[in-house]
């Protein structure tokens, strides 16, 4: 995959293992950043009188950034490599998080999440790539579920950000800040120079997209329902949550189950996709966590059952973006693997666009349930049209 020093075949196993978790701990601070913006800003709005679908608008601006980076991800990689885009991108959240609480205001806001969701969208390209194309295919469910392990550790961890706010509007943010800047420095310092072999990434195959399109459609949907379900729930839930009558420290508190069972679950459902088949445990998980989101109206502002169905039905779903990925690449050609991972980054950011404002939207016409009916019911016609699908020889 690399040329050079990143050729991963040439480095000694201990410089391996010190570039993984590099890279893993940026794929943590993204997920951090993402887990706490989405809340944290969507309660300032909230208290601001700003409307929910307004919140749900500014909110998708992160993933308008993230969306736009992945049209030009793979020239730019060809021109930058690996490592300076990892860098570019950090740098970038670095730059934007300190001036949140320097100038409040929805519109300022709305530019800083693009540059946040650019940064996030460029570090996010650079790890999975990575991952995606030196794992062998009998061990890639398990290696992309650690992947979206780490992701979800650092989502979790950031709705946690809100709590922080008792010391300060500034505090969440300059922590935030402080966190990206180190492993910054680590990247700077630690991982090699690289760009993508010739013929991977700098000269793509013309009609590649297409056929990756029609190979691999439904392999290509789990990336879009867990983008659209990551920023439904983060940026809507809070407003959701307010209207039923949960405090913020309710909010607080429950926000980071959905990733608590993301991170349990994960590499089993990888390793099960191994031996089982992925389409199998796709399917299955997004039916029943499809009926369980459906459930939560139903619960009210009962704390405890809300955390356990946040928990199991997050769990199920939580894999779905790197299980789709490693769904993907069972199916597709080796040389489609960057064409894949662009499309399945283009789909979760137009699922977490779409999110937060059909989200917004619903609880703005007076129907706040209608959040979970729309997300559960996204995942269970998944899980249906699952049965229509049929691999297609490469």
């Amino acid at each position: 995959m690399f040329n050079n020093t990143a050729r991963t075949s040439t480095g000694a196993d201990s410089n391996q293992t010190l570039h993984f978790v590099i890279l893993i701990l940026a794929i943590i601070v993204a997920g951090l950043s993402q887990g706490m913006l989405l809340p944290v800003l969507a309660i300032f709005l909230e208290q601001m009188g700003v409307s929910s679908t307004m919140n749900g608008l500014n909110a998708a601006a992160l993933y308008v950034g993230s969306f736009s980076m992945t049209l030009v991800a793979e020239r730019l990689l060809g021109k930058l490599g690996f490592k300076k885009l990892l860098l570019c991108g950090l740098l970038l959240v670095i730059i934007a998080l300190p001036l949140f609480p320097l100038v409040p205001g929805i519109a300022f806001w709305f530019v800083l999440r693009l540059l946040v969701g650019i940064g996030d969208s460029a570090i996010h390209y650079v790890a999975q790539l990575w991952v995606l194309m030196v794992t062998p295919a009998a061990n890639r469910g398990r290696n992309l579920s650690i992947y979206g392990m780490s992701y979800g550790i650092g989502f979790s961890i950031g709705p946690l950000g809100i709590s922080l706010l008792d010391w300060g509007m500034m505090v969440p943010f300059v922590i935030m800040a402080a966190v990206f800047i180190v492993v910054a420095l680590l990247v700077w310092w630690k991982l090699p120079n690289g760009a993508p072999a010739k013929g991977e990434s700098t000269t793509p195959e013309k009609g590649r997209f297409g056929r990756s399109y029609r190979l691999a459609w439904y392999a290509l949907i789990p990336a879009l329902l867990y983008g659209y379900m990551e920023a439904a729930m983060n940026s809507n839930f809070p407003v959701y949550g307010l209207r039923i009558g949960l405090s913020t420290d309710n909010i607080a508190f429950l926000l980071p189950f959905i990733g608590i069972g993301g991170l349990v679950l994960q590499l089993p459902l990888g390793m099960l996709s191994d031996r089982f088949g992925r389409k199998k445990v796709l399917m299955l998980a997004g039916g029943i966590g499809g009926l369980l989101f459906m459930l939560v109206p139903f619960v009210g502002t009962k704390q405890i059952l809300l955390a356990v169905i946040f928990a199991i039905a997050g769990g199920l779903v939580g894999s779905f973006f790197s299980l789709g990925l490693a769904y993907a690449a069972d199916i597709l050609p080796r040389a489609y693997l960057p064409a894949a991972n662009v499309l399945a980054s283009f789909h979760f950011n137009f699922g977490s666009i779409i999110g937060p404002a059909v989200g917004g939207k619903g609880i703005e016409m007076g129907s706040p349930s209608s959040l979970f009916w729309v997300l559960g019911g996204c995942y269970v016609l998944f899980a249906l049209f699952g049965w229509s699908f049929s691999e297609k020889s490469k």
